[in-house]
Formats: C-alpha cells, sequence, structure tokens
C-alpha cells in the first residue's frame, strides 16, 4: 500500500479530486458534507494497476484548520498538490507548500484542477517554479477536472509512477503509531487509527503510550482498509483495536511504540531549515507526526536552537518537524532533531559551546558518525538507549549492554590503576581494592565495568580475584609479627599437613581473621574455610590420597585417610566439591572426579 496525503488551498478541489478517483467520500461528518468544507481528516483509498492500493489523506484547506491538516500529513511519504486553474496560487497553497517543505517531503504530484473553467496552463508553471524551491524540487503536473473526468487517467497514471519512486519502507522497524483518530466501538473498546510509516503490527502485540506513565495495551485487532488482518506492515494506513489501562484516554497527537525501544523527551536539540534561529518567536508549537505541542525556543547557532516542550514526545535523531507560528500563520522554520538528550547549558558560554559541537552533527541516523559523537559525549552510554535515541551503535560493547568512548574508557582505567595503587598503599596486608569500591570510585553504573576495564588492554597491570582488584605485582606485605606467626603455622602443618591449628592456637599466635587473609592472598597459606588454615598445595594432595581410596568413600573414611579431624575433613571436602576434584553423591558418600598423577608428597612450602 501507498499512503498519499493531499494538500491545497481550501475550495480548490482537492475533496472532489480524490472522490473522482477513488469513487468514496473522504468526508466523514454531515456538516462538511452539507457546506462542501473539509473541516477534518479523511481516508480514502482505490487500486491502481501497477502501484496496487493507494490510500489518501484528505486534508483541510482553510487556514484555520492547518493543525489538522498537519495532524494528518506528518507521518505521510508523498503528497498530492490541488491548484485550481481558475483561481491559482492562494494564501494556504503557499502555507501547506510550507509545510511539505518544512517535513522535507520529497515526492509529489501537481494536480491543475478544474482545468475545464480557465486555462491550466499559466497556474501550472507557475505552481512548478514554486514547488521547485522546496524540498519537493520538480514533480510532474496533470492538469485535471473531476467535474468533466479529463485528465482523471493522466492523474492515476502519474501518481503510479510516483508511487514507484518512494523509498521502501523498514516493515522490521520499531513501531510509532502517530494516532490521527480515535473512537469507541461499542462492545470492541478504544479504536485508534494512523499512517504506519515503519514497522509492523500484529494482533496480540503489545504497544507501549508514549503518553502518561508508559502503560501497554494489547492489540485485540487490526483493520487496513476496512479490512480485518493479523497484521499491517508499513507503509499502511491501519486501524488498531487496543485494549488496557489507559487505552480509553488515547487521542489525537498521542503515539503507539515498541514497548522499550523509545525514549520520550521534551528537551532536544534541533536544525532549522527557515528563518535563522535568532528571528524566531520565542514560544512556537512543534508539530512532529499528528502531535501538536508548545515548545520554548533558545537559539544555539545561526541555524540550531534548543526546543523545551510542554509534553514529552517519542523522537529520535534524524525525525524531521516543523515549527508553527498559529497567531501569524506562518511556519517559520522545519526542523531535524540533532539530539534527544542533550546536555544541560548551566555555564556561561555553554549555549556557544554547544553550537560548535552541533555544527558538525548531521542528524542521520543511519550513520555511524553521529553515534561516535553521542558516545564522545557521554563517556559511556547502553547501546539500547543510544539505538532508543535513533543513533546507530558506533562500536561493541565493552560490558553487557555499554558502549565506552575510547579515550574516556583509556581514562577510566588509568583511574582505575591509580586507585587500585592508592588502596594497596593505605592497605599493605590487604592491597585488593573490592570492586564495588571500584565501582563507586570511578563513577560507574554497573559492576561489570570494573571487571571490564581489568581485562582491557594493556594488560597484565591489573587482576581480578575474589572480588576484588590487584595490581600484578601487588602481593600483601605481611609485617614482620605477622610473618613469624605464619612461619610457625606452616612448619607444624609440615609435621602434620591436614591438622590445621585450632582457633585458639591462631589467636595465641595473633592471627586474626585479616592476617589469614593477607597470608591467604601472599599465597602462604590455604584458606578452606572460616579459620581454618592449610599449607597451599594441601587441597591437591588430600585429593590425590583419596583417590587412593576404594571409590566411593565415606566422610570418615576420608578422615582417616588424611588424618585429620571432623573440624577439618568436612570444610576440606567442600573444598573439594567446589574445586571440581570430588563429587557428593549423598548424605556420607563421594567419589574422586579424575585421577592425580601428582605424588603423595609433601605439600608446598
Amino acid at each position: 500500500m501507498h499512503v498519499i496525503a493531499t494538500a491545497g488551498h481550501v475550495d480548490h478541489g482537492k475533496s472532489t479530486l480524490v472522490r473522482a478517483l477513488t469513487g468514496m467520500e473522504p468526508d466523514r461528518w454531515e456538516e462538511e458534507r452539507r457546506r462542501g468544507l473539509t473541516l477534518d481528516l479523511g481516508f480514502v483509498w482505490t487500486s491502481l494497476p501497477g502501484a496496487g492500493r493507494i490510500a489518501f489523506v484528505d486534508v483541510p484547506g482553510h487556514e484555520r484548520l492547518v493543525g489538522n491538516m498537519l495532524a494528518g500529513i506528518g507521518p505521510v511519504p508523498a503528497v498530492l498538490i490541488a491548484v485550481a486553474a481558475d483561481q491559482g496560487w492562494q494564501p494556504q497553497s503557499e502555507e501547506h507548500l510550507a509545510v511539505l517543505d518544512a517535513l522535507r517531503v520529497r515526492h509529489g504530484v501537481l494536480a491543475v484542477t478544474r482545468a475545464d473553467l480557465a486555462d491550466p496552463g499559466p497556474v501550472r508553471d507557475d505552481a512548478l517554479a514554486r514547488i521547485a524551491e522546496t524540498s519537493l524540487g520538480k514533480v510532474e503536473a496533470v492538469p485535471v477536472s473531476a467535474v468533466t473526468g479529463a485528465g482523471l487517467e493522466e492523474l492515476r497514471a502519474a501518481l503510479v509512477r510516483m508511487s514507484a519512486a518512494l523509498p521502501e519502507p523498514d516493515r522490521a522497524a520499531d513501531v510509532r503509531l502517530w494516532v490521527d483518530r480515535s473512537f469507541t466501538v461499542r462492545g470492541r473498546g478504544t479504536v485508534v487509527t494512523g499512517t504506519l510509516a515503519a514497522g509492523t503490527i500484529r494482533t496480540g502485540d503489545r504497544l507501549a503510550l508514549a503518553s502518561g506513565d508508559r502503560a501497554v495495551v494489547r492489540v485485540r485487532g487490526l483493520q487496513s482498509l476496512k479490512e480485518d488482518r493479523d497484521e499491517v506492515g508499513a507503509v499502511a494506513r491501519v486501524a488498531v483495536n487496543v485494549h488496557g489501562s489507559g487505552a480509553d484516554a488515547l487521542r489525537r497527537g498521542d503515539a503507539l511504540l515498541t514497548p522499550g525501544r523509545w525514549i520520550t523527551t521534551g528537551l532536544l536539540d534541533v536544525r532549522l531549515h527557515g528563518d535563522p534561529a535568532a528571528d524566531l518567536p520565542r514560544h512556537l508549537v512543534l508539530h512532529a507526526g499528528s502531535a501538536a505541542v508548545p515548545a520554548t525556543v533558545r537559539p544555539l547557532g545561526e541555524d540550531t536552537a534548543r526546543l523545551t516542550l510542554e509534553r514529552p514526545l517519542p523522537l529520535r535523531v534524524g525525525d524531521t518537524a516543523l515549527l508553527r507560528d498559529p497567531g501569524r500563520h506562518r511556519i517559520p522554520a522545519g526542523i531535524t532533531v540533532l539530539d534527544v538528550r542533550p546536555p544541560r547549558l548551566e555555564r556561561r558560554g555553554a549555549g556557544r559551546a554547544r553550537a560548535r559541537e552541533l555544527e558538525k552533527a548531521a542528524g542521520a541516523p543511519d550513520g555511524t558518525s553521529g553515534g561516535r559523537a553521542q558516545v564522545r559525549r557521554r563517556g559511556l552510554v547502553r547501546r539500547t538507549e543510544l539505538m532508543a535515541m535513533g543513533v546507530r551503535p558506533p562500536c561493541e560493547p565493552v560490558a553487557g549492554d555499554w558502549l565506552a568512548d575510547p579515550g574516556h574508557w583509556a581514562g577510566l582505567r588509568r583511574a582505575l590503576v591509580r586507585a587500585v595503587e592508592e588502596h594497596a598503599a593505605r592497605h599493605p596486608m590487604d592491597p585488593g581494592l573490592p570492586a564495588e569500591a571500584a565501582r563507586r570510585a570511578l563513577g560507574l553504573p554497573e559492576r561489570a565495568l570494573v571487571r571490564a576495564l581489568v581485562d582491557a588492554e594493556p594488560r597484565p597491570s591489573l587482576e581480578h580475584r575474589d572480588g576484588r582488584v590487584y595490581g600484578s605485582a601487588a602481593c600483601p606485605r605481611l609485617p614482620p609479627r605477622v610473618r613469624r606467626a605464619v612461619d610457625a603455622v606452616r612448619t607444624e602443618l609440615r609435621a602434620a599437613p591436614f591438622r590445621a591449628p585450632e582457633a585458639h592456637r591462631l589467636a595465641e599466635l595473633g592471627l586474626g581473621p585479616n592476617a589469614i587473609a593477607a597470608a591467604a592472598a601472599a599465597g602462604e597459606l590455604l584458606r578452606i574455610g572460616d579459620g581454618i588454615v592449610l599449607l597451599p598445595g594441601a587441597d591437591d594432595r588430600a585429593a590425590a590420597l583419596l583417590a587412593r581410596l576404594e571409590q566411593p568413600f565415606t566422610t570418615s573414611e576420608a578422615r582417616r585417610a588424611l588424618d585429620t579431624t571432623r573440624r577439618v575433613v568436612i570444610p576440606l571436602l567442600e573444598h573439594l566439591d567446589a574445586r571440581g576434584l570430588t563429587a557428593r553423591l549423598d548424605n556420607t558418600r563421594r567419589r574422586c572426579e579424575r585421577p592425580f598423577e601428582r605424588a603423595a608428597g609433601a605439600p608446598d612450602g
């Protein structure tokens, strides 16, 4: 399907023309038909050989109804412009063309209507010259009379050619359906309509509401051109029957979104296409999709500005919209969104500095240069957030979903090395900086980033073990008193490798928990449980001895084979289980998991 909007001055025959093309009545209200004046959006369609189905969004042409016109034309990729041969170019012709130019619409056909009442040539030439100076550029022009039927076949052929030139929509894209109509159907609930510009909607889908608390509604049913559908892909006119909290509050200007893939923003930096930023009124109305939101304008550079919106909208980098001055019936500028998460401007000169940054911003979501700039400014940013902003990730994540600017990442690693060195200097017996303390010191949002920094190049300046970060050469420096106590324990263990010192003996030697931890970190002792230490390598020696037993073996058999006590053998066996050297079969029996080549000699030390 292709969706085309109409545009043109009031009473230039837009509705009459689409009625003649489709055989359907675009004016939905009795008052519209009685007055012969389109007041709101109308929707009709037809099928054309070579183009398939074409749906028309018929918009009002009166100057007081430009807001309604904008709600219909915002998401539509192509336009049918009507100019009457007997009246020529008129004020709303000019304003509608300004709207199309501001929205960067690039595909259109000019219909010179009422060609049976006046020579269409002069009006055609004037209109084509005006249109050529806008984003539409060169378009086909067809003189036509909806009364006599002259030119209708030629117009249909021109619409087919224009449709063939339209870009292929991305049906796998995230859904953002701008609501242009909302009503209630008895027995079904809320139904909203809109032009689906990208993505695919299916029955059963869950879609988030852009407004309020971002509630999620379920798609109960779909129609496209009055036909029930299981799914509808872009580009298409679609009616969506939704159910859920907040569904009954949906109105024109709201949007239905793919959950978790969009962010709403009330603050954005934009590039202007039109009047210079300094000439813009401070208060204008931003028209985006079907939404119309009051906006406060802060000029930054000559063609850049910051907009503060009265309510947040689901916008992305690269989106086009326009600023309208409703009091003066003017479109002073179209906009291209450059940033939907801009930095605060709090310091003197921050606005000028931001303007210099934005000079290089392309506002193109399909390139990686914008992504690099976004990551560079933020230092760290989630990949999903960047994509929700409409920016292509420029690199692979450093950890989880996190992207990092290379310069910022290198600075974080240097800061981590300094933090580890300072901690080791302050705590020589316990030189490992806890990972959580490292996270807080560096201001990182997740602890996984600490581990990623440790593993980053250049290595091996840092090491991560047991939830702590060590310098590669860091080793606890045992004070002389602790060194003498550890040497005494090592001597006793050489005589009886699996008879760990009792708690009172450790206390007598002055080996408290911190001293034991330091000795274990230094590789002087093996800690297998709370207050239970052996020589390094004693666990391998124990596994080798246990492998000689008839398999499986009991806890008592292990205790006798190792010549130790129940106080030691139970945590030792659990330690062996954790290392995968033994496996517990039930409450009393275990088996060794692999044979040991190591001789049952003395442990290390």
